[in-house]
């Protein structure tokens, strides 16, 4: 495996975050290579057998304004209502605080090629990616 063009205290800020959506009671948490018993739910109730957490915000890890990282976010949600892919809202959260909350989507039925692809057309620097086993995988894009 060749090595990542993104920086090692990157990757661990990543691997760091809190991956969040829905709302009350159906709030899903991710960890990164930490089994999610409510995304295994979600998984069981809506069919689907995996997903990706996807943001648009801050391309290839570099801070934006406020506007720039809604219109990219408007662009994704776009593109995933196109291809008639089930998301729903969240945000990545980084429990230092050293980094803003991002606008995040987890998008259902979407498969580990399909969810690279997808990030990469959004210029992001990874994606977390979760199959049957509900275990999140932090997927580098560069």
């Amino acid at each position: 495996m060749r090595q990542s063009d993104i920086p090692p205290e990157k990757i661990a800020a990543y691997r760091n975050t809190g991956y969040r959506f829905g709302r009350g009671a159906d709030l899903v948490s991710l960890r990164i290579d930490t089994r999610s018993e409510a995304l295994a739910r979600l998984y069981a109730s809506s069919g689907h057998r995996c997903g990706v957490f996807i943001t648009a915000c801050n391309p290839l890890g570099e801070l934006q304004s406020r506007e720039e990282n809604e219109a990219a976010q408007a662009r994704l949600a776009a593109e995933l209502h196109a291809l008639a892919i089930p998301a729903i809202e969240g945000e990545g959260v980084d429990p230092a605080g050293a980094w803003p909350a991002e606008k995040s989507f987890f998008a259902l039925g979407v498969a580990l090629d399909a969810a690279r692809d997808l990030g990469l057309r959004h210029r992001q620097n990874a994606v977390v990616w979760a199959g049957e086993d509900a275990i999140p995988k932090l997927i580098l894009l560069r």
